[in-house]
């Protein structure tokens, strides 16, 4: 349910969590809270909690452990706050971090969570259909953009990165930047904030403009702390921020969980494209055909009871206007095709599912995800798609692609065929599809 709590705060007093808890709160992060790892064992029993915030304070890997298990068969991300790391945690942070930080890094460690899971998931759909898929692990260095004016704080940063073993390309301005990302792939890029921040926020921008370049994670370094509205920040693609009063080491640990996760990511997308000229896939978009969906969507639906978590369903429909219709009048829509399909598989995150329905009908499987959630990711989607122009023939000017769109979200005891249908349903209303 939508208002059950979706957050564990475990520490001995309120003294560091206190303030957080009434800020996640307020962004919908509703938290109970536990003084004892048993307290909070029995709170992840009980509720479908999605992630721990705990006082680093007089807890080990131990606590961190049992809170796991209480939480299995769900994966379960722990953040540790102040001096003294919690051993096991998957992120430390030792200031006090913003809220929307804390929601935003929370969000980040449960979709790799997902990813890791439907990977598994999708791998045994696979292996029913004798396809073998396996992630081949890039060994070689993280490679990190840093962007923006040296400085001295910006180049401490970049020491500490490459004192970790990651390879460090700087980019002094949004122009080279661009160069770089469209010559060489990269894990993350960190902008530095200096006295404007609105190169910095150039790039994010244009990143997320970019099919290519949509899911690197983009961290902002600010020169100074109280410059900025974070929640904005946030609010154009920024995977974190970090303080100046935020250690170079701690820093450079933040950027390269960033980079790993999203390298992490890449590999799975990897084994995932390396079935898309299977007879599982649709020949002309790489998705998985209408049959291959509904069987996987079934897994899907089956683990998310296990786990207690939401799953939504979105159908994409191409819509219908005099440019579409002159466009598939002369089979240039049909081109177009194994374009979009291939936009679709880039856009869509790792752990989400796209198929193709019928002729000019798409759908997305996205486990760990309410219905809202599941409309702005959709509608995301169709928008990046929406800003390319497609060849429509001989003297005729290119068209672009609108989408009807229908979303459901997951009922108790239902089956992964009622949440399609219900899906679909919401296309209806819009008109008859093709």
């Amino acid at each position: 349910m939508i208002g059950e709590p979706r957050l564990l705060l475990l520490g001995h007093d309120d003294a560091r969590l206190g303030a957080l808890a009434r800020g996640l709160d307020a962004l919908g992060w509703r938290t109970v809270t536990a003084r004892t790892v048993e307290g909070g064992a029995m709170a992840l029993t009980d509720l479908p909690l999605e992630g721990v915030l705990m006082d680093a304070r007089g807890f080990d890997a131990r606590a961190v452990e049992a809170l796991r298990q209480a939480a299995s068969p769900r994966s379960l991300p722990v953040i540790s706050l102040g001096h003294g790391a919690a051993i096991g945690s998957d992120l430390h942070m030792t200031g006090a971090p913003h809220p929307v930080q804390i929601g935003l890094r929370l969000e980040q460690l449960m979709r790799a969570a997902v990813a890791e899971e439907e990977f598994t998931l999708r791998r045994a759909t696979f292996s029913n259909r004798g396809q073998e898929l396996e992630i081949t692990p890039d060994a070689s260095p993280m490679r990190i953009l840093a962007a923006g004016a040296p400085d001295r704080r910006f180049l401490g940063l970049s020491n500490a990165l490459r004192d970790s073993g990651t390879e460090v390309v700087a980019a002094p301005t949004p122009y080279t930047a661009f160069d770089y990302l469209h010559e060489a792939a990269f894990d993350a890029v960190i902008l530095w904030g200096g006295e404007d921040h609105a190169p910095a926020l150039s790039i994010a921008s244009g990143m997320k403009r970019n099919t290519r370049l949509f899911h690197i994670p983009v961290m902002l370094y600010l020169r100074q702390s109280g410059e900025i509205d974070l929640p904005e920040i946030f609010q154009r693609g920024i995977a974190d921020v970090a303080s100046a009063e935020t250690p170079e080491a701690e820093t450079a640990r933040r950027g390269l969980a960033l980079a790993e996760a999203y390298r992490r990511q890449q590999a799975i997308r990897r084994a995932l494209d390396s079935v898309r000229t299977s007879d599982l896939t649709d020949p002309a978009t790489g998705l998985f055909t209408r049959e291959i969906f509904a069987l996987h969507l079934s897994r899907i639906v089956e683990a998310a009871s296990r786990r207690r978590r939401p799953v939504s369903v979105c159908v994409l429909r191409v819509a219908v206007s005099n440019e579409v219709t002159r466009a598939r009048a002369g089979g240039w829509l049909d081109r177009a095709l194994p374009q979009i399909g291939s936009m679709a598989s880039r856009l869509v995150r790792s752990e989400d599912t796209a198929g193709r329905l019928a002729q000019e009908v798409f759908a997305l499987a996205l486990p760990a995800t309410r219905a809202g959630e599941a409309r702005i990711a959709a509608e995301r989607i169709a928008a990046v798609i929406g800003c390319t122009a497609f060849d429509a023939g001989p003297d005729q000017p290119p068209f672009v692609l609108n989408f009807d769109l229908g979303v459901a979200e997951l009922l108790p005891g239902e089956p992964a065929a009622g949440l399609l249908e219900r899906a679909s349903a919401e296309l209806k209303l819009l008109g008859a599809a093709d």
